[in-house]
């Protein structure tokens, strides 16, 4: 279809006049006229305005008539130049006759509405997006999802100049501007170490026990009875419904009498964010008898209750004297006890007092500087054990520790700092950050624990946690002489 044929349009409407009612642009062929009538009317029509080398398809645009006789239905395909083409020379031949005869303005003006997007929304497809007729229904076949982003879209160009009040976008879902999603910084090792401590649970039945403490454990001539299985059992249920948040343990299927823990150390403390691991025992008369209990110390003593040798000197444990409450009672007393005793007892805030005796000078100033002097050896046992777990993670708690140390590395380091300036070990770093001066740590213990820092820092930031700025002022300086940072810097926790 080219030029030719917008003349032929433009002659049928001016053709048409008040006084032949006969010819109706939009009319439906339907409803006023019999089908007869209609289909000679088309070919009057057609016949007045065709040329001798024009098909009779091309020959006319009927405006919308609703057409319901078509056969050999095709797809309908439009030219987008053409159409343009079109428009331009009906506008232009519009304006020569509107300007030669007045009375054929109201038949221009019509004709200009008939070719308004509304009436012809058929033209706007392309080749590749047209519509296609349903040769089964008289009817044509509608993309529906594209019918409502229009809708959507023309929708909300309503609201562009309006100012609406605040949150009212958010409810509306087309003037909801999408949020561009950000890129991850993680390295997949990182993903990977996140994805595995957050679904590490806090109890667990395992298989291996081959590097627990007790794997072979001394032999005691009988078999444990049945009440000492269901007394286990009632043992696991309870620690995989009360264990406190810092506490994670591990049974094994086919050795009942063998439990693994490992407790984080509290805030506030000489022991905070370390990892501590406990190996137990349950003899074939418990709960008569208490567990038996091994530290994982690495070699190090860093309480007075747990030995270099792994001893655990606990009252509950009947390890260490003691009356009342604090000795094991075959009725009351739990496993769930004994963990939750060392956690709060044993790793507490000021463990120097915990030696026999020494209890008594707490309230002296003499006990508080020793007191102050230990919790400095602790601290540094502390990140030694950290090392240690590091490099040497109990079995099964490879990914506990990964995950932890990347979680909780950088306060350990932010502490560190502090405490090469100005911060008692344990003290509260808000705090600290806002008292006037103060004695800090001793020297002896500030140029041990910056041997510390350079290796914690390199463990950290293997396993992935936020180093950035850590890494940056060692590269700045060269050495790590200036990790403390200077007076009035704020600290974090």
């Amino acid at each position: 279809m080219g030029p030719s044929a917008t003349k032929k349009q433009l002659t049928l409407v001016e053709s048409s006049s008040a006084d032949d009612p006969e010819v109706v642009i939009g009319a439906s062929s339907s409803s006023s006229f019999s089908s007869t009538y209609d289909r000679n009317k088309r070919q009057r029509s057609i016949d007045l305005n065709l040329h001798e080398d024009d098909e009779p398809d091309s020959a006319m645009m009927i405006i919308g008539e609703n057409t319901i006789d078509y056969k050999n239905k095709k797809p309908a395909v439009y030219d987008r130049d053409w159409q343009s083409q079109a428009q331009e020379a009906l506008s232009s031949d519009l304006m020569k006759s509107s300007t030669s005869s007045g009375s054929q303005t109201g038949a221009a003006d019509d004709a200009c509405k008939s070719l308004e997007p509304d009436a012809m929304d058929y033209t706007s497809y392309n080749s590749d997006e047209c519509d296609y007729y349903d040769e089964d229904e008289d009817e044509y076949v509608y993309d529906t999802d594209m019918i409502d982003i229009d809708c959507s879209y023309n929708l909300a160009a309503k609201f562009d100049d309006l100012d609406l009040p605040p949150g009212v976008e958010a409810t509306v879902p087309w003037l909801q501007k999408p949020v561009p999603e950000k890129a991850s910084n993680h390295t997949p090792l990182e993903v990977e170490i996140d994805e595995r401590f957050n679904s590490f649970k806090q109890f667990d039945t395992v298989e291996d026990y081959s590097d627990h403490h007790f794997a072979i454990a001394p032999k005691e001539g009988k078999k444990p009875p049945k009440e000492w299985m269901k007394k286990i059992q009632q043992e696991w249920k309870l620690l995989e419904n009360d264990l406190p948040e810092t506490i994670f343990v591990r049974v094994y299927e086919e050795r009942m009498d063998l439990l693994r823990a490992v407790i984080i150390g509290p805030a506030g403390t000489p022991y905070h964010d370390g990892l501590f691991f406990f190996d137990f025992h349950f003899p074939t008369d418990y709960p008569y008898s208490p567990p038996r209990a091994h530290y994982h110390s690495g070699g190090l003593r860093l309480n007075p209750n747990l030995y270099a040798c792994g001893k655990v000197c606990l009252s509950l444990l009947n390890t260490w004297s003691g009356s009342g409450c604090e000795r094991w009672n075959p009725v009351k007393s739990t496993m769930l006890q004994v963990l939750v005793s060392i956690q709060a007892l044993v790793l507490n805030e000021k463990p120097y007092f915990n030696e026999p005796g020494y209890e008594r000078t707490a309230k002296s100033e003499s006990g508080q500087k020793h007191a102050l002097m230990y919790n400095e050896n602790t601290f540094l046992y502390s990140c030694k054990t950290m090392l240690y777990s590091l490099r040497r993670p109990p079995k099964y708690f490879e990914d506990f520790v990964a995950g932890h140390f990347r979680k909780r590395g950088h306060t350990i380091l932010v502490a560190s700092r502090a405490y090469l300036d100005k911060v008692q070990i344990g003290s509260d770093l808000e705090k600290a950050q806002n008292a006037n001066g103060g004695e800090g740590c001793s020297n002896n213990f500030k140029a041990e624990l910056k041997k510390l820092f350079e290796d914690l820092l390199m463990e950290f930031t293997v396993k992935g946690a936020d180093c950035k700025e850590f890494l940056c002022q060692k590269a700045k300086v060269g050495d790590a002489t200036a990790l403390p940072k200077p007076e009035g810097s704020t600290l974090e926790q």
